[in-house]
């Protein structure tokens, strides 16, 4: 089931964001790549196990998080929007449910801007969300930061 990206108000929005000092097309495949998003996705200490990345529209994306002390958490994910170099965007089928669309801006040729949106149907999934995925959206830049320099080489 293809689904439509959501139309949302600030309150009930996520957004982080950050400039790379990579090529935009670096950027996109640290995204869109398994190989190199294994690496790198989730907060300081989290690793992760692919099940599934089907990078279509429609294509699933079905993985496990595993905590450093804290368990391990499954994550069922459907690919909504792809428009590359620019858009990567998903819908959470797990709960917390939420989209995230991840856009990725060219400002010179060897740096990239990326805006991370979390979209909730509601300010109240929003709020619970929002106390603690500030500072864990940075962890996570951090990390891809760490792997942009593989790519880069």
């Amino acid at each position: 089931m293809i689904t439509e990206i959501i139309t949302t108000t600030p309150d009930c929005e996520i957004v982080s964001s950050r400039i790379f000092n990579t090529k935009r097309e670096n950027l996109y495949r640290a995204w869109s790549d398994p190989n190199h998003l294994t690496n790198w996705w989730g907060p300081k200490g989290f690793t992760n196990t692919f099940n599934e990345f089907d990078f279509r529209v429609g294509g699933k994306w079905s993985f496990i998080m595993h905590a450093p002390d804290q368990g391990n958490f499954n994550n069922e994910c459907e690919f909504i929007k792809i428009d590359e170099p620019s858009l990567i965007a998903w819908k959470r089928h797990s709960k917390p449910l939420f989209q995230v669309v991840a856009t990725f801006e060219e400002i010179s040729i060897d740096k990239t801007k990326l805006v991370f949106k979390m979209l909730f149907d509601t300010a109240e999934e929003c709020r619970k969300i929002k106390a603690f995925s500030m500072e864990k959206n940075e962890e996570n830049f951090d990390r891809l930061e760490i792997e942009l320099m593989k790519i880069t080489k």
